[in-house]
């Protein structure tokens, strides 16, 4: 039971913690002794018939008796002890829509414009949806030293330069919005595509993901949210038929569309086409308008592949990257042939991009496996392997590795 309320909870009652106890630190360790106390506790006394409320309720004491302690070094921290015990209200009405505002104030101070971007990204990805620092390492293909220490930073400026933790007004609304966009973006590919583990996808952090890029919508309704949101319904909406009963990784081409969530695939649509109108959409909005065509499609054959390659031009030159670039090498295969495709993947390398990104490697493999070059595509195939940390994807590199012979 105590598990079950960690995955749901946790990410709830530290945002509300950082509410109350105004401190990143104190606030996740004051969360750890309350589910260490619940660990005894709950085993004698039975599960509370609120368990959210008690553990924080259960935190918030902890965390005066850790500034009571540290108060015999310094004085001040016995006056904050003082504050928390005299605050008004009581964490046993906390009810549902004010956890979902803490953890709406939790994105946008760890989205604050006084931190960095790349910090921004990280501790909203760290404290908000408890990824751990390997998890967002990988997804920036970054060490985890250099984004531990971001997090560090990140903190340190929130306390010292008194950092509020609200919601901005809507004046400010905007000028941050494309940092909490980017990491809603990010937690879901998490999600979507696990950058490590036995499967192959998170469908708690693409869940997350969503929930959040609905409370975002609701809260700002501008085209690029609407854009966010329709592309992870419409990516969402394949999972099912994504992998085998056995967790076997199934490529776009090979699904079986009818398991595809078509509920989802209804309201995605519906987004993108009310964003394209508006005129003032982006780059989320665009993957979303390619995720759209595919959605619609009877088939990888039936697939509208020329439209899909036009708008990989128009997302490429909106947000120039180079896998946006690979992405559309792999629709220009579709319409061109794999050898056309080919050319623009060794572009890519040329210029020292993707070399450690093993879906680079793996898409030129199955490029020159099409054209019949063995060796080239063993040896894509085989570098792949040796880069992905993931299982689902392993097997099925191993099994074309097979293939070949």
């Amino acid at each position: 039971m105590l598990d079950t309320v960690y995955r749901a909870e946790s990410g709830r009652i530290l945002a509300t913690l950082i509410r109350l106890l105004g401190d990143f630190d104190l606030a996740e360790d004051a969360m750890q002794d309350a589910f260490a106390v619940a660990i005894n506790r709950w085993s004698k006394d039975g599960v509370p018939d609120n368990p959210r409320a008690w553990l924080v309720s259960t935190a918030r004491f902890k965390a005066i008796d850790a500034l009571r302690r540290r108060a015999r070094f310094d004085r001040s921290q016995e006056t904050i002890a003082e504050q928390l015990e005299t605050q008004s209200g009581t964490v046993a009405s906390l009810d549902d829509e004010s956890v979902e505002d803490d953890r709406l104030r939790l994105i946008f101070t760890c989205c604050h414009a006084a931190l960095a971007p790349e910090a921004r990204v990280a501790l909203t990805l760290r404290e908000v949806c408890g990824l751990t620092t390997e998890e967002i390492a990988r997804a920036f293909l970054t060490a985890p030293p250099t984004l531990a220490q971001r997090i560090v930073r990140a903190k340190t400026k929130i306390r010292e330069a008194h950092i509020p933790y609200q919601v901005p007004s809507p004046a400010e609304l905007p000028e941050r919005l494309d940092a909490v966009l980017h990491v809603i973006y990010l937690v879901f590919n998490e999600g979507y595509f696990a950058s490590s583990g036995a499967a192959l996808t998170r469908a708690d952090l693409s869940g997350e993901a969503i929930r959040l890029g609905r409370l975002l919508q609701a809260l700002l309704p501008e085209p690029e949210v609407s854009g966010l949101l329709a592309l992870m319904l419409l990516q969402e909406s394949r999972r099912e038929a994504r992998t085998s009963p056995t967790g076997e990784l199934i490529l776009l081409e090979n699904q079986d569309r009818a398991r595809w969530n078509r509920e989802q695939i209804a309201e995605g649509v519906m987004l993108v086409e009310r964003a394209l109108m508006s005129r003032r959409f982006g780059p989320y909005t665009l993957q979303a308008a390619i995720a759209a065509v595919h959605s619609e499609a009877a088939s990888a054959a039936a697939t509208d592949w020329p439209q899909i390659t036009a708008l990989y031009s128009v997302l490429a030159r909106a947000e120039p990257s180079p896998v946006v670039e690979l992405n559309r090498a792999v629709a220009v295969a579709m319409c061109e042939g794999p050898e056309a495709a080919l050319v623009l993947i060794d572009a890519i390398f040329a210029r020292g991009e993707l070399v450690q990104y093993p879906l680079a490697h793996s898409a030129r493999a199955e490029m020159c496996r099409r054209l019949g070059r063995g060796a080239e595509a063993r040896a894509s195939y085989e570098k792949a392997l040796s880069l992905t940390q993931q299982e689902p994807e392993r097997r099925f590199l191993e099994n074309r590795l097979r293939e070949l012979g």
